[in-house]
């Protein structure tokens, strides 16, 4: 990780209070725009500003619209690559999605889901080793995760709550995305077959998920029942933690609906 000086911040965060674009302000001082809309962020919220801080609409509190498609991928996104946490400095929580460099596209997608469920809210990225934080601020991150709870997700019950079933009955598919571009990912296998007494080589294209938790592996695959897919267990070392799907027709589905990674 790059760390930048007390003098760059202090000289980035006078622009920004000056009404400096972020982008002006990386750019003058040659920074990564993801480090100054995080400084912003939080030299907003000492100041009392943060984004949440003034009661912005709740789809479970108010009763507000909600993007049911982009809810249900960024439900997937939680599940497997999400943590909602408190910091001090914040007088509301975080939910950061942490997402691997090698997927750009997936990064935009997740901001971009942020920004349909959290119009009041601004988000942010924090770049980390191989990967960037994509990040927003809210009081009602509960309200609409309530899977949220102390410790790791493998380690305590993950349930849907009825109103979010309804939407992933509706929209499975992006639930499954969702999924897939946190915990999952699409790649060819290959094996050999004697044909004519020669033996030749086969590829063949997988879907493969992997997650620790049973809950979520179970949610995963319930979703792929209801949509049709056949799906296995693979066991690796001993660890049931791997579900694949390989059959022709479901890997057909699943490219249409889902794809590889980009």
């Amino acid at each position: 990780m790059e760390f930048h000086s007390p003098e760059v911040r202090r000289d980035a965060l006078t622009l920004l209070r000056s009404g400096t674009k972020n982008a002006e302000v990386a750019r003058r001082l040659n920074l990564p725009r993801g480090t100054v809309s995080y400084w912003l962020h939080m030299d907003r919220a000492t100041r009392g500003e943060c984004p949440g801080a003034h009661n912005p609409s709740c789809h479970r509190c108010d009763a507000t619209s909600l993007d049911k498609p982009a809810y249900a991928y960024l439900l997937g996104l939680y599940l497997g690559d999400g943590h909602i946490s408190q910091h001090s400095a914040h007088r509301a929580p975080s939910l950061m999605i942490t997402l691997d460099d090698a997927w750009p596209g997936i990064q935009n997608e997740a901001e971009e889901a942020l920004r349909r469920i959290f119009p009041d809210n601004a988000t942010c990225r924090v770049r980390r080793t191989g990967c960037h934080n994509i990040k927003v601020y809210s009081k009602h991150l509960v309200c609409y995760f309530p899977q949220h709870g102390p410790g790791r997700k493998h380690e305590r019950a993950i349930v849907l709550e009825p109103w979010q079933q309804k939407i992933v009955d509706v929209q499975p598919w992006q639930l499954v995305r969702g999924l897939i571009h946190s915990d999952g990912c699409r790649l060819t296998n290959w094996t050999t077959r004697v044909v004519g007494g020669e033996r030749k080589r086969y590829e063949y294209p997988r879907y493969w998920f992997t997650n620790v938790s049973d809950d979520i592996r179970r949610l995963y695959t319930d979703t792929l029942d209801a949509l049709g897919i056949t799906w296995t267990h693979c066991t690796r070392g001993g660890k049931p933690y791997n579900i694949s799907v390989a059959r022709r027709a479901s890997v057909a589905l699943m490219d249409a609906h889902v794809g590889p990674k980009y």
